[in-house]
């Protein structure tokens, strides 16, 4: 039997599923650098990234909609509206998603010819039919979500995951072995994505059936059997202008990360042809989509998580017009994100040359690594503070600044990239960040006045330099010791070191600089605080 899942444990679910997913996804990028050379990689990343970016354009912000829109209709005891509703979202995921598959298809020549990569078209194609089915997926994990079975979703996500892993790289090892090229290994690759989609769909199918069957035996057993529901008459029209109307300022949002790495993949040979030779361009943008965007996804994942868990008690208390704890919770948030996301950033910042020789083929690239994982500081702000207007119920906001942002970008790129190669690409995307995490805090201030840190921004800037510089020297000591050893061991020597370096100062600094007070502590999430106390109470009973 399906059970509903409690707030809390359905927010565990869907965290632990999307951290597994990320970390699966990392993994499906590591072997690309030892399969594939830099034409193959950029191919199959190109393919990626628009598919990424499509599908979100595509379901981004509508199966939170469609979840919202369900839930309220069974609690309000119209099961038959809340069927047609999701009726009416798997028709438009079925119709959205042939368009796009025929579309991605049809125009991949096309994107060859922009992208100055020919070996993009076969990739393209390889991965179109995936989005056959992904945006009724997400119609589907929306329903279930709306029904509060959140482990729907999770399991489908994980398996998804899986299946395009093991069926993506073990059919291009046969590919490759058979001698077809790296333009047939990155195709092979992106297939896994088609793999990844039937299993999710599966799963879908799987759980939809056991939930009909148990709606079934539900009504059989009510004693109000002998009325029979006769189906709810709302229109589709109806339907859509309410998830369109919900939904676009979250697709626009949701888009952000995706259309900077489109950006940059798609006019990277344009842009840098006067910086870089051929040659090396495909060198640097394997390295970089490769590389430093995979990298760039590990430190936004815990701090997004746990910020995301508070939302919904900063939308209740807005909604209940309690200002005070309003401010309370929104401060908080962005002080969890800057004790929680800035530590990993800097790690990966400081040892990005130890971490990308251990992971991949050679440490080549961790330039771009180091760069682009800074910039994900800002990338955790902003959405973090995209967030913190949705629930000031106010999702136009975040949207007309992340169109400011993203034009920011563009303009940033056109002009640095021809200057600095693939570092102003970075910077241009660290522009976009930083300038809709201010735009956004300032409509914040608007509401309620932030209280991140207050008089204790000069420690904590203390706190994240001392350890970024002593992790550096660490690093860099390591490797000089370890010269002799085999590179892969005299990697995990340097970045093991450097992490401890790094992770033990930092701590040590917050407490002894008294950036996270015992105040702080008590106030965060049951999953941060029982480890932080147990971490801090030496400092501070040192201190008392």
């Amino acid at each position: 039997m399906l059970k509903k899942d409690s707030l809390i444990k359905g927010t565990l679910i869907l965290t632990a599923a999307a951290l597994t997913a990320r970390l699966l996804g990392l993994f499906q990028r590591i072997p690309l650098d030892y399969m594939l050379g830099p034409d193959g990689q950029a191919a199959f990343n190109a393919a990626n990234t628009i598919y990424l970016l499509l599908l979100t354009i595509a379901t981004g912000g509508i199966p939170v909609t469609i979840s919202k829109m369900i839930s309220q209709r069974y609690a309000l005891g119209r099961p038959d509206e809340a069927k047609r509703i999701y009726k009416a979202a798997l028709l438009f995921g079925a119709v959205t998603g042939l368009l796009l598959a025929v579309a991605m298809f049809g125009f991949a020549p096309l994107y060859g010819r922009i992208s100055k990569e020919p070996y993009t078209v076969l990739s393209l194609q390889a991965i179109a039919p995936a989005l056959l089915l992904f945006p009724v997926i997400a119609m589907t994990r929306g329903y279930f979500q709306g029904r509060q079975i959140m482990a729907a979703g999770g399991i489908s996500q994980i398996v998804e995951q899986i299946l395009r892993i093991i069926g993506g790289i073990g059919l291009a090892l046969i590919v490759l072995g058979w001698g077809w090229g790296d333009e047939w290994g990155a195709a092979a690759i992106a297939i896994g994505s088609v793999f990844g989609s039937i299993g999710a769909l599966s799963v879908m199918l799987w759980f939809g059936r056991k939930l009909k069957k148990q709606d079934h035996s539900e009504r059989s057993g009510s004693p109000n059997t002998a009325i029979k529901a006769e189906g709810s008459q709302l229109p589709f029209r109806s339907i859509y202008r309410e998830i369109f109307r919900m939904s676009i300022p979250a697709v626009v949002t949701a888009m952000t990360i995706q259309f900077v790495y489109f950006f940059d993949m798609s006019l990277f040979n344009r842009l840098t042809q006067s910086f870089y030779s051929k040659e090396l361009a495909d060198i640097v943008l394997a390295n970089y989509s490769t590389k430093a965007m995979a990298l760039a996804g590990i430190p936004p994942i815990l701090a997004i998580a746990l910020g995301a868990s508070i939302i919904p008690v900063i939308s209740s208390a807005y909604s209940l017009k309690n200002m005070s704890e309003v401010q309370r919770q929104s401060s908080l948030v962005m002080r969890i994100v800057c004790f929680t996301g800035v530590p990993v950033a800097l790690l990966l910042t400081v040892a990005a040359y130890s971490v990308t020789g251990l992971l991949f083929k050679t440490p080549s690239g961790s330039g771009a690594v180091a760069l682009l994982t800074a910039g994900t500081i800002f990338q955790i702000t902003m959405m973090t503070t995209n967030s913190i207007l949705y629930g000031l119920d106010n999702p136009k906001l975040p949207m007309n600044h992340t169109f400011i942002g993203l034009g920011l970008k563009v303009i940033a790129s056109i002009l640095l990239a021809p200057l600095l190669g693939v570092y102003g690409l970075i910077i241009g995307s660290s522009i976009c960040f930083i300038v809709v995490t201010l735009l956004n805090v300032r409509k914040i201030n608007n509401e309620v006045k932030l209280n991140v840190l207050g008089r204790r921004w000069l420690p904590y800037m203390a706190a994240v330099v001392v350890p970024a510089l002593a992790g550096w020297g660490a690093e860099y000591g390591m490797l000089a010791v370890t010269e002799t050893w085999a590179n892969k061991l005299s990697y995990f020597a340097a970045a093991a070191v450097t992490a401890l370096v790094v992770g033990g100062l930092y701590v040590i600094l917050l407490a002894a600089l008294r950036v996270v007070t015992p105040e702080d502590v008590r106030s965060f999430p049951g999953p941060l605080r029982k480890p932080l106390t147990l971490i801090l109470k030496p400092f501070y009973r040192k201190a008392n």
